[in-house]
């Protein structure tokens, strides 16, 4: 019963860790700069979400087919020496 008060006291304060306010800079620092060729400076979520080279989409076609790997004509055993 004991593990269970402090397991349950323990996913409570998890649950307690997560922010859910929106990002703002640090009092005294600035924004940074406005890219160029940008009409505007970007925001928070922009900075934080990850580019698509960053984080790229997976493939998630199956193999529907298993098929025999083709004769290499350059998969050649080593050489033997004389």
């Amino acid at each position: 019963m004991m593990h269970r008060g402090l397991t349950l006291a323990a996913l409570m304060l998890l649950a307690g860790c997560g922010g859910r306010e929106a990002l703002k800079p640090i009092a005294g620092q600035k924004l940074p700069a406005v890219p160029l060729g940008a009409a505007t400076a970007p925001t928070a979520v922009q900075l934080t979400t990850p580019s698509i080279q960053s984080r790229p989409g997976r493939n998630v076609e199956l193999l529907t087919q298993s098929e025999e790997r083709k004769d290499d004509e350059f998969d050649l055993p080593p050489e033997k020496k004389p």
